[in-house]
């Protein structure tokens, strides 16, 4: 009787670790689609912090170029206001050499 005992307890024994045994890979087959199911959600995540750091960047980047635009027009228009200015100089300084000289001429 007390090896009918002692085979029944260890038979239980056996089919409860087997039953323990087997449903561990299954839970961990179910926490696998999770998992997946996350590094998908952060890819996304990630997918769209990237796409919102270039947006951003783009519209630096264009604003740049607006500024190196305009820029170039302000340079430009002091360049014709520089060579304005010279070219006004210079008139103005032909005449007086062109006084000078015929003062000079009359004086001697």
């Amino acid at each position: 009787m007390s090896r009918l005992i002692m085979l029944v307890f260890l038979l239980v024994i056996l089919i409860v670790t087997s039953q323990f045994e087997w449903r561990q890979p299954l839970l961990e087959l179910d926490a696998a689609p999770s998992l997946s199911q996350k590094h998908q959600q952060i890819a996304k995540r990630e997918e769209a912090v990237k796409e919102k750091i270039i947006l951003s960047q783009e519209r630096h980047i264009q604003r740049l170029n607006d500024l190196v635009r305009s820029l170039q027009m302000q340079l430009q228009r002091c360049k014709g206001e520089n060579e304005t200015r010279n070219a006004t100089e210079i008139s103005h300084n032909n005449k007086q050499f062109i006084e000078l000289e015929r003062k000079h001429i009359v004086e001697d």
